[in-house]
């Protein structure tokens, strides 16, 4: 296992199907850091809202429901458990029916005010440093994270990806990849468009497009971007002790 020389906040940001989980989690477990996924826990709210019979159509009663659930998130990237009331959410969230409600859901600011917090007090608490993914890291969540990744794909690749991790309500993978194209081009529109921390990149985030690249190369890439980081971040003390 690597070591960076300093703990660092890492936010990768980015549409779904670049790469952004499996980048994370990796990149997280060969240096030692703690790893979260945002997206999991708006998920997990929004599968939550479901169960509970919330209006997932009704930003009021999204509203309203927002501070009920206890959303608790792991942040072993080799185990990066998710639970809601304390039941395991892990496979739950990744159904269709969570994904067809998440955008409109993670859309309303009370839903955003409560996660935000939530992901702001993990990165905090994080001792060796965390690797934060999601759609606003970077922008609106942590602001000052030391490195800012934004990863980009074609559609065609992103939604081929997106579908090996999806499962319809019987637990079986889906295979329809034009559908799940869609589903992508109207989750980025949403996304992109909302009035609460939209999607979008962060002026001073570092792009990768995944579109050509393997999984060990993005991974890589965005290892070697960490180790720069947490070395510069490292630089003052080294040069305040040398005085």
């Amino acid at each position: 296992m690597s070591a960076t020389p300093a703990a660092v906040i890492v936010a990768i940001d980015g549409p779904s199907g670049t790469g952004k989980s499996s980048t994370s989690k990796a990149v997280a477990a060969q240096l030692g850091l703690s790893y979260l996924d945002t997206g999991a826990q708006y998920r997990a709210i929004t599968w939550w809202m479901l169960n509970n019979g919330v209006d997932v159509s009704d930003p009021e009663a999204i509203a309203a429901a927002a501070d009920k659930p206890v959303i608790t998130s792991g942040t072993d990237p080799r185990d990066p458990a998710i639970s809601a009331d304390g039941v395991d959410a892990s496979g739950p969230i990744r159904t269709q029916e969570v994904t067809a409600a998440v955008s409109a859901v993670s859309a309303v600011p009370q839903v955003r005010t409560r996660i935000t917090e939530l992901q702001r007090s993990i990165a905090a608490e994080a001792p060796d440093g965390i690797v934060v993914e999601g759609r606003d890291i970077g922008t609106t969540v942590l602001p000052h994270a030391d490195l800012k990744v934004f990863l980009t794909a074609s559609p065609e690749a992103r939604a081929a990806r997106r579908s090996g991790e999806m499962k319809t309500a019987d637990g079986k993978p889906v295979t329809d990849l034009a559908a799940t194209q869609q589903a992508l081009a109207a989750r980025d529109k949403a996304d992109s468009s909302r009035k609460t921390s939209p999607l979008k990149k962060a002026d001073d985030a570092v792009e990768v497009d995944t579109t050509d690249l393997t999984l060990e190369q993005v991974i890589e890439c965005v290892v070697t971007l960490v180790e720069k980081a947490a070395a510069a971040k490292a630089q003052p003390s080294v040069e305040k002790a040398a005085r």
